[in-house]
């Protein structure tokens, strides 16, 4: 064929501008599928589960999340607090809801340690929950009742109490309880008692009932107690932080220990709709980051975070084998 007549030159061009812009519109009209699909999630109100108490520190966290993304989705997002076992009542219901618009805010043990202590847990962290975002993190206090030694001489006298003194966490596996089990080998394994409660609310009230004696606690809630003059802050399980900018770290008391953080999580069922995953992943860290957000982070005792799902499932990863070690050390197991 000659291709080279100004007719069939004019007929090959214009083929292939129609050839070219049906593509161009296939590509635009998938693109804007998907942008609808995405923009179409959540449908319907949102409900945000924790597995501790109002006023608790992960509660805190999603309260200002769910403010946020209310105004971003132009839904409602409503928390609902389900306390229990270390916040793995929550997790469960988190785990098994099948509406595509449950989501859970949760902490380190439930997405780590829950499974090494009990392999009957009746959700498996690895399979059954779609990675969201890390939204926060913050050290720990070492808090005790103000009529306590400080310093090095709060490290003798927690020695000479053996098992004489009890300590609080918010559960079994939590970073609290795990964490305490570090100090008392840093000090020496002394024998203090574990005593669980439902939140670190009740720790702290626990403490200043004079029912224990040491506690691990977010500074959100332990530096209002602390500058109250209620409580003593012996040290933070890691380096000085804006958090608590008058409290050392633990080694310059005495105690040696690795440094240790407790961090919400934001999950939701393995079985989520793409379209929500995708708005979730970019909505979810664009929240966390907002200036007001952050405000009410680091009011409520966190450092505002916002990772992507990826980011979150190394923090998982790292977190699992440290948390697994201290448990396979310490002999740790259900009661």
């Amino acid at each position: 064929m000659n291709t080279h007549h100004p007719r069939l030159r004019r007929r090959s061009v214009t083929t292939a501008l129609v050839t070219a812009l049906g593509t161009g519109l296939t590509l635009m009209t998938l693109a804007g599928t998907t942008l609808a699909q995405t923009a179409s999630w959540p449908s319907k109100p949102v409900k945000i589960m924790v597995g501790f108490p109002g006023g608790s520190t992960p509660d805190i966290a999603a309260r200002a999340l769910a403010d946020s993304l209310s105004k971003t989705w132009g839904q409602p997002v409503v928390v609902e607090n389900k306390p229990g076992a270390s916040g793995n009542v929550s997790a469960d219901l988190v785990s098994k809801a099948n509406d595509d618009h449950t989501l859970g805010v949760v902490i380190n043990g439930n997405l780590t340690s829950a499974k090494i202590l009990n392999p009957k847990l009746p959700f498996d962290p690895a399979k059954d929950f779609s990675l969201i975002s890390l939204l926060a993190t913050a050290p720990l206090v070492l808090v005790t009742p103000v009529d306590q030694p400080q310093g090095a001489a709060f490290v003798a006298a927690a020695r000479a109490a053996a098992d004489k003194w009890s300590y609080g966490s918010v559960g079994i596996g939590s970073v609290g309880h795990l964490g305490m089990e570090v100090v008392k080998a840093a000090l020496g394994n002394t024998q203090a008692v574990h005593v669980p409660y439902n939140g670190n609310p009740a720790v702290l009230t626990a403490m200043l009932g004079g029912h224990i004696q040491m506690a691990l606690v977010p500074p959100g809630l332990a530096l209002a107690q602390v500058k109250a003059g209620k409580l003593n802050a012996v040290g933070l399980t890691g380096p000085r932080s804006t958090l608590a900018p008058d409290v050392a770290p633990l080694a310059d008391a005495g105690v040696k220990m690795i440094p240790l953080e407790v961090w919400t999580a934001l999950v939701g069922p393995a079985t989520m709709s793409k379209a929500a995953l995708d708005r979730l992943a970019r909505d979810v860290p664009a929240a966390v980051k907002e200036a007001d957000t952050k405000q009410r982070l680091f009011t409520g005792g966190w450092d505002a975070q916002g990772s992507s799902s990826e980011g979150l499932a190394t923090r998982v990863k790292e977190e699992t084998r440290i948390l697994g070690d201290i448990i396979t050390t310490r002999g740790i197991k259900l009661e």
